[in-house]
């Protein structure tokens, strides 16, 4: 929790009024932002020093704090907390002021009670969006001239990165070589947010852009059933993971394995495959594939799950699915249907562009349409992998840790920061750091049980003025994968649920609620998939359901955009599907109309 740095020199009943600050979230009314206790025999840090929330500051500041729930609910880890408030933070403003992005100049970031909450830096005067808006148009010409030449050479430096770091040999290095490997992996997680914004910012403002030029020329926004044919039918690396899953699959099937993933829960899959020969050999494939495309964990934001070459039981659990499933690649099947309406609807809306706007709507278009591709395979280069890493290197740190006497557990070191780590990195039999987790881990634990409030606002402030902010911003991540469309309530179409149109059609079928990754082996064919968020670790479901159903999601959130590739409806921003619909009963989904029916208590 953060201090409150101007309490120093108050009278006591001063210090007890800052204590109990009030931080109005619409109705909701929290009182737990207050000081630690101090121990005088302890000093441990702040989780994330300098960045912690302080109510009296931050909210002189900004007026409005968003919690990001899609990547901090449930709360971090200390060490995760860590790197992403800091790196996150700077790719952000790093992206915004490279593109000199004309509104905005980023977000900042402050950590509280495991979350993380944000607030946007906008461009204050007319003047300076004028002469930032000059120097975009000359920055964003590179990625819309030559995205695929930037993004694959990103691609080839982020690897090369990750193949240094995975170079050593954690078991057999020195304490200093473990300290040294831990200092590359900040600084490949500070280039990697370097990338990660400055790609997203430039991709996403264009989507922006050309969803502006198709709302004045062709009436459509990206709402519409025909503007998401325009930005559908392509192919990216999460896909092809998928598809070596599903390959693999194939291959049980053919080897004879089938009985073993079909008769076995995820968990027990591994230990029998290697009672036969059929089966070792299957598995030393497997694992060769997950040393390449298995840096990733259940959890995209956090580091204190296994990664699938730690454990393939995730991974194998979803090639039991494809089993069950049968039939072929469906995916495939469906990018050629969407490539073909993607192109009929290039060529209906380009014959609403003025001539002489062609050749620019047509630029914008090309790189409104890597959006997409850059949405789903950024989490595989980028997020997974690196935070991959992090939780190699942390690791290979705590072992040694143990051993020296400075931990109990090797995952312990998931509840200090790299400071502490340095402390003890080199002479870790010199230290005690129990004392240090046994603290942070009560608090982390505390967290768990008191959800962080969706919004910290300055009194007088309300809800509604804050997202008048973000729309106003134009800045689009806020708009696109933060915030999105609003629901628009229709009393006449009588839906218990409305929301926005992230992928068109209508399904009826059975309610999956889903509130983790860990519960997806409880999804069945032809279900409707109800969840608060989706990630890349969800996409193989999307191959047996028959529509989704998101709390919180816009245009380019993960639930959209593999929505539209399989073809199915996707209805977001409903806010309340996870508590108001529960699993077995049946409903019925109309993403055209963002309208949610549940048929049945």
């Amino acid at each position: 929790m953060p201090r409150l740095a101007s309490s120093k020199g108050l009278r006591r009943a001063e210090i007890e009024d800052i204590e109990q600050a009030v931080l109005v979230v619409g109705s909701f009314v929290s009182t737990n932002v207050h000081n630690k206790e101090e121990d005088p025999d302890m000093k441990v840090y702040d989780v994330v020093p300098g960045l912690e929330f302080d109510p009296e500051r931050d909210l002189a500041q900004s007026p409005a704090w968003f919690l990001d729930g899609t990547h901090s609910v449930p709360p971090w880890t200390p060490m995760f907390g860590w790197f992403w408030i800091n790196f996150c933070r700077h790719g952000m403003q790093y992206g915004a002021e490279t593109l000199s992005l004309p509104t905005v100049k980023g977000w900042d970031w402050r950590f509280h009670n495991g979350g993380g909450y944000l607030t946007l830096l906008l461009v204050k005067t007319e003047e300076e969006k004028q002469r930032r808006e000059e120097k975009f148009k000359k920055a964003i010409l590179p990625l819309i001239q030559n995205y695929d030449g930037i993004w694959n050479g990103f691609v080839k430096e982020i690897l090369g990165r990750y193949e240094e770091l995975k170079r050593l040999d954690l078991d057999k290095a020195t304490n200093i070589e473990l300290l040294d490997n831990f200092e590359q992996t900040i600084n490949t997680c500070r280039r990697m947010w370097e990338i990660h914004m400055y790609m997203m910012y430039g991709t996403y403002t264009a989507y922006i852009l050309f969803e502006n030029m198709c709302r004045e020329l062709a009436g459509i926004d990206d709402t519409s059933p025909l503007f998401h044919n325009i930005v559908s039918g392509f192919d990216n690396k999460v896909f092809q993971v998928d598809k070596r899953l599903w390959e693999f699959s194939r291959r049980a099937v053919n080897d004879g394995l089938a009985p073993v993933f079909t008769d076995s829960e995820a968990p027990d899959i591994k230990e029998k495959l290697l009672a036969s020969d059929k089966g070792r050999v299957f598995m030393k494939d497997f694992m060769e594939f997950m040393n390449e495309d298995g840096w990733r964990m259940q959890r995209m934001s956090e580091i204190n799950l296994p990664t699938w070459v730690e454990d393939p039981t995730p991974a194998l659990g979803m090639v039991k699915q494809f089993i069950l499933k049968g039939g072929s690649f469906n995916l495939d099947d469906e990018r050629q249907k969407r490539s073909s309406d993607r192109q009929a609807a290039e060529k209906e809306v380009m014959a609403k562009v003025p001539v002489e706007q062609r050749g620019w709507f047509e630029q914008l278009m090309r790189l409104a349409q890597k959006s997409g591709i850059f949405s789903e395979e950024h989490d595989h280069y980028l997020d997974l992998y690196t935070h991959a890493m992090m939780r190699r290197s942390a690791l290979g740190l705590g072992r040694r840790f143990v051993q020296a006497g400075a931990l109990d557990n090797p995952e312990d070191v998931f509840f200090l920061i790299p400071d502490e780590v340095r402390r003890a990195g080199i002479n870790p039999d010199q230290y005690d750091l129990r004392y240090i987790v046994d603290r942070r881990r009560n608090e982390w634990l505390e967290w768990q049980k008191t959800p962080n409030p969706p919004a910290i606002l300055a009194d007088g402030f309300d809800l509604d003025q804050a997202m008048a902010v973000l729309v106003k911003s134009n800045d689009p991540i806020a708009l696109k994968v933060v915030v999105g469309s609003m629901p628009q309530v229709r009393p006449e179409l009588k839906a218990d649920l409305y929301g926005s149109c992230g992928s068109p059609g209508v399904a009826e079928g059975i309610a999956r609620v889903i509130l983790n990754e860990d519960e997806l082996h409880l999804v069945k064919e032809k279900d409707i998939l109800v969840a608060a968020s989706t990630s890349p670790s969800w996409t193989p479901v999307f191959s047996m359901i028959s529509g989704v159903v998101v709390d919180r999601g816009a245009s380019l959130s993960h639930a959209a955009i593999v929505g539209r590739e399989y073809g199915i409806p996707v209805v977001m921003n409903v806010f309340e599907g996870t508590t108001k619909i529960k699993s077995g009963q049946r409903i019925k989904i109309d993403a055209n109309l963002g309208a949610v029916y549940i048929l049945d208590n």
